[in-house]
């Protein structure tokens, strides 16, 4: 285990064709705090901003991700692999080198100022935080919320990080056009978990206190209890749900544990070193949920899976949503959201960015 780093694995991307075995005493070197690994950003010369998919089970067409990589070092996450892609570990290598997409802002400009852009909900992101550490110094995500505004262009966020009451000001700005919701990802209420399960991310109580500021200045606001990992965090979801809902969220979603290509072994590795005495445990639950294996990709059953446990998930949370008056939203209610005040935007606004 690596202090303040979700994995303490950086194996070999799926596509190199060299690999290496790190010596053990390095790992137990790693763990002084004058050794650990840094952060470290690159420059992403992407030249389009917006993503498309096609997936009846996600309520939106377009997302936009900042970043590639996310600091917050979430165990579980899915979008690992995507950095295998770029010839980097799924492990270590996700959380300490991101890639920085620094013409985001006038990227996205560009986009929403087509004659052929037709407008729709975006989600920030799809994969990746827009609001890890990094976002506090670089304001990329910021930039991005200042172009929707000019646009009126409705946007949908999740994030686990407080930093997005920054935003206070677009968002009300955005949320008169009922052109905004946010959602806030609380996997666990439990301080100890959350330090091996997502240790970068903020604080349980500080992400309930960010749903109550959001709230209060009529921000439409709700939970995203994902993922649910069985027996690890699902008897939790009464509790996060209802302390969402006193906090002022009015919507919830949830999506079961994904674990795509590598993150199959990765996570069972997460799973031995935290929680020895479990993992077949969680391993044999996730499989009865998946059709006996760890990760199912069709539409319809990636996100919920099937049979009596994922059946009983769904359940308790229905239930648990009627309860507390909590709207049960299929993904993130971006499809609520209203283009009615969309606006062309004068190339002038181009000058804001320059080259």
């Amino acid at each position: 285990m690596i202090p303040g780093r979700g994995l303490s694995q950086n194996p070999a991307h799926r596509f190199t064709e060299i690999t290496y075995e790190p010596d053990p005493e390095y790992l137990e070197w790693v763990k002084n705090e004058e050794h650990r690994p840094p952060t470290r950003y690159f420059r992403d010369q992407t030249r389009s901003i917006i993503s498309w998919n096609d997936s009846p089970d996600i309520p939106f067409r377009a997302s936009v991700n900042p970043y590639r990589g996310c600091e917050h070092g979430c165990a579980y996450c899915y979008a690992r692999p995507f950095h295998e892609y770029l010839e980097l570990s799924p492990g270590l290598d996700f959380e300490t080198k991101i890639l920085v997409k620094e013409d985001a802002p006038k990227l996205l400009w560009q986009e929403l100022s087509r004659k052929t852009w037709q407008p729709q909900p975006v989600l920030f992101s799809g994969a990746t935080d827009p609001y890890q550490p990094i976002e506090r110094q670089l304001k990329l995500t910021r930039q991005c919320l200042e172009v929707l505004a000019e646009f009126r262009n409705p946007v949908a966020l999740i994030t686990k990080n407080q930093l997005i009451t920054r935003d206070i000001d677009l968002l009300q700005e955005l949320a008169k056009y009922h052109a905004v919701s946010v959602k806030i990802s609380i996997t666990t209420l439990d301080p100890h978990v959350v330090k091996i399960l997502e240790p970068r991310t903020t604080a349980p109580h500080k992400k309930l206190e960010t749903i109550s500021k959001l709230a209060q200045v009529g921000i439409p606001v709700g939970v995203s209890v994902a993922p649910i990992i069985p027996a690890i965090n699902d008897h939790e979801i009464p509790r996060i749900l209802e302390a969402a809902s006193n906090a002022g969220a009015t919507s919830a979603f949830y999506i079961l544990v994904r674990l795509p290509f590598s993150m199959k072994t990765l996570f069972s590795q997460w799973l031995a070193e935290h929680f020895p005495e479990r993992r077949e445990k969680v391993l044999n639950r996730i499989r009865a949920m998946k059709k006996g294996q760890l990760n199912r990709s069709e539409f319809g059953e990636r996100f919920k899976g099937s049979g009596i446990f994922a059946s009983q998930i769904q359940q308790l949370f229905d239930t648990t949503c009627k309860k507390h008056g909590i709207k049960n939203t299929v993904q993130n209610g971006s499809s609520t959201l209203s283009t009615a005040a969309f606006r062309r935007v004068t190339p002038y606004q181009l000058s804001l960015f320059p080259d």
